[in-house]
């Protein structure tokens, strides 16, 4: 019996311990481009905990440098850095 209640305790807080926590922690990463025709020169601003914040921040900032009518931004998901590229890869993209 005793064996029974230890390997159920310790199957639960085992199984709390894969299933209990939460990895999707999401990071908004706002993206500014100075000539929205050249997508491949950005300048990284700052990283918001939700979308709406970012693109609310992204396109005061582009306000702020003048570049409403020419500039664009993008919102990256989970932005990391690759080494190898040299760019930030992110797993979605949003305006």
């Amino acid at each position: 019996m005793k064996k029974t209640i230890i390997f159920s305790i310790l199957s639960i807080f085992i199984l709390s311990g894969c299933f209990g926590q939460d990895d999707s922690k999401q990071e908004w990463t706002s993206l500014i481009y100075p000539d929205k025709n050249n997508t491949k020169r950005s300048k990284k601003y700052a990283v918001f905990s939700t979308l709406k914040e970012c693109r609310e921040a992204s396109i005061k900032e582009l306000e702020r440098l003048n570049l409403s009518s020419r500039g664009d931004y993008n919102c990256g998901l989970n932005c990391k850095y690759h080494e190898g590229m040299k760019v930030d890869i992110c797993e979605k993209l949003s305006k």
